[in-house]
């Protein structure tokens, strides 16, 4: 959930390692910190509570340069949020140490560490990784050698990077369950936890393998695999932009990434689409082989991602696909059943998500048929893990509350479903051809449904003065709903919930009144006329209606009702389309509200600890 920054080059690295940390903003913090070893061999360290400017005033009134450096932002685990518990942390005066993750052991770690004399000025777990580092050093060891010893005793998640100031051109990585990359430059190398960060110094990058520990100096990278052995990972070349992490005319991040989503989808369409198909190969050059054989399909992701798969399941089971969703954090302290020819897929947007990969390391030792991850970065551990991956290409989703990677996911899926229904003989030529026509549609459709900006910018007025919500969908609109009131939670902190509309009779209609603002999805579907029913529910119980329709469901707009009319489409795309005015409603009632709109309290973009 942190981020984390380092690099050992001839130049100063301070500023390099501010700006990472500055687009590493998204993931969610509550401090920041950093250390070089300066020119007179020493760690100049600075760390500050709250947001990076904060950092940067500081190393403005106390300047600390040197060519190797480490950096951190930190979102609280273990210990408050506060200086003494922000990274980096040191041990005697040679060790400096950032870690993202969390360390299970870490309390009887810490007793046998304070029986060796050590002392700790900190509440946090990462603490114990610097002085078991140092401590094992001091047995005579290198920094590798040490890192590499130490460990074998940590239990839990760490990605972490270390340097010792008596060795002032090298720094020591190690990852296990939490993600770092090197990046590779002219000269000089840096790590991260995301290539985001990196981009201004280099475009190539090694992606580290769950138990590699590396160390890095100006002439080159070694790095080891968990049983020590000297291995080689391939230097990747990344097409990632370096404008990615600046938001250009828009106000939030967020508010760029709901106006990225035509080009966005037109990307994750490219090249696997013919006039009439969708291209198997896309899915893999095992694809055709293993989709032919998919009778169920078992989908586990989280979040917005859990909310993408339940639209799925509709698509696949359309297509008589037995198709199983699931939570990871649940499905991993389960014993599941396995159906015979089963798909594990998961759902990602950065691949690292924790409880998600555990999911899929647990789901290779219960036999499933095979693997799939749909997932926005390349390299990441979902990718290099699964037997086949799919990326989204959604480029870099700097806000925390998901717009992009969501409506990209589900382009995603749809192929996905198409490709599988037509591997096993379930849609003819016609069929399929149709849903590549609607595909090929969608970012038109979507700049269409954009122009309803000022529209719903308007309608979100109607919440300034409200602090519950409730969101009602039927069918495929019923994820949709769960997606608009999670959106509507995170950024403006409006308590929301959604319900499958049909449900309402079963406990929800005791809420309704009319400071409880009433949601809905309405396409003109089959199940349009039921949903008029529940719609007429509420407004009987004085409830205020806020629609988005089509605009031929001969929906009108008058007391307690308010409609925003959407122009018709087909019923295979309408969640794709039908998700686009409700993230812009919660951006804009999140802007009256006056929150943190890119970063919300309390969450982190990429969740890679359980």
């Amino acid at each position: 959930m942190c981020g984390i920054v380092g690099a050992v080059a001839q130049r100063d690295v301070a500023q390099i390692l501010v700006e990472g940390l500055k687009r590493l903003e998204y993931r969610g913090y509550d401090s920041a910190g950093l250390a070089v070893i300066n020119a007179e061999g020493n760690i100049a360290r600075l760390r500050r509570l709250g947001k990076v400017r904060a950092l940067e005033e500081a190393l403005v009134q106390e300047p600390a340069s040197g060519g190797t450096g480490i950096a951190h932002t930190r979102w609280a685990t273990h210990g408050a949020p506060s200086e003494a518990n922000a990274h980096p942390h040191i041990s005697g005066d040679n060790i400096a140490l950032v870690h993202n993750g969390i360390i299970e052991n870490h309390e009887l770690l810490r007793n046998y560490l304070q029986e060796q004399g050590y002392t700790f000025v900190s509440e946090t777990d990462t603490e114990v990784i610097a002085h078991l580092v140092h401590h094992e050093q001091k047995q005579g060891l290198s920094l590798l050698e040490a890192l590499q010893k130490a460990v074998h005793r940590l239990e839990g998640a760490y990605g972490t990077v270390v340097m010792d100031r008596n060795d002032p051109e090298r720094l020591v990585v190690a990852r296990s369950g939490s993600p770092l990359v090197i990046g590779v430059g002219i000269g000089e190398y840096f790590v991260a936890s995301d290539q985001l960060a990196l981009l201004p110094v280099t475009h190539r990058f090694i992606f580290l393998e769950e138990g590699d520990v590396a160390e890095i100096t100006r002439e080159g990278v070694s790095i080891f695999d968990s049983a020590g052995l000297p291995v080689e990972r391939e230097v990747v070349d990344s097409d990632l932009d370096h404008e990615a992490g600046d938001k250009g005319p828009y106000r939030h991040f967020m508010l760029k990434e709901i106006f990225e989503q035509p080009d966005a989808i037109a990307s994750t369409l490219e090249d696997r689409m013919t006039a009439e198909t969708i291209v198997l190969e896309s899915f893999g050059h095992r694809a055709v082989e293993i989709l032919r054989r998919v009778r169920a399909v078992q989908i586990i992701a989280c979040g917005t991602s859990y909310h993408a798969a339940m639209v799925a399941r509709y698509w696949f089971e359309t297509y008589g696909i037995a198709c199983r969703v699931e939570i990871a954090s649940e499905f991993r302290y389960r014993k599941a059943f396995v159906p015979d020819d089963c798909l594990f897929l998961t759902i990602s947007q950065s691949g690292e998500t924790a409880d998600t990969l555990a999911a899929l390391r647990m789901a290779k030792e219960q036999g499933f048929m095979s693997s799939m991850t749909i997932c926005n970065v390349p390299g990441s551990s979902l990718v290099r893990e699964s037997d086949m991956a799919f990326m989204t290409r959604a480029g870099a989703e700097i806000g925390v509350a998901s717009t992009k990677a969501f409506t990209t996911q589900l382009t995603a899926l749809l192929m996905l479903v198409t490709a599988t229904a037509r591997a096993t003989g379930r849609i003819d030529a016609e069929q399929e051809a149709e849903i590549v026509r609607e595909l090929r549609e969608l970012p038109h459709m979507i700049r269409n449904v954009l122009t309803l900006d000022d529209a719903i910018q308007q309608l979100s007025q109607a919440f300034a003065d409200k602090h519950h919500s409730l969101f009602l969908g039927r069918g495929t609109m019923y994820p949709i709903a769960m997606e608009g009131a999670l959106k509507l939670k995170e950024i403006s902190y409006i308590h929301a919930e959604a319900y499958a509309a049909g449900e309402l009779k079963h406990g929800p209609l005791a809420l309704i009144d009319s400071d409880m603002p009433v949601v809905v999805v309405a396409p003109n579907n089959e199940l349009l006329e039921k949903l008029k029913s529940n719609m007429e529910e509420v407004r009987a119980r004085g409830g205020q209606l806020y629609v988005f329709a089509d605009r031929h469901a001969r929906l009108v707009a008058g007391d307690g009702i308010q409609v925003i009319p959407l122009e018709k489409v087909h019923d295979i795309v309408a969640p794709i389309i039908y998700t686009i005015p409700l993230q812009l409603l919660s951006y804009y009632v999140a802007i009256i509200k006056g929150t943190d709109v890119d970063q919300p309290r309390n969450l982190a973009k990429s969740v890679t600890v359980e």
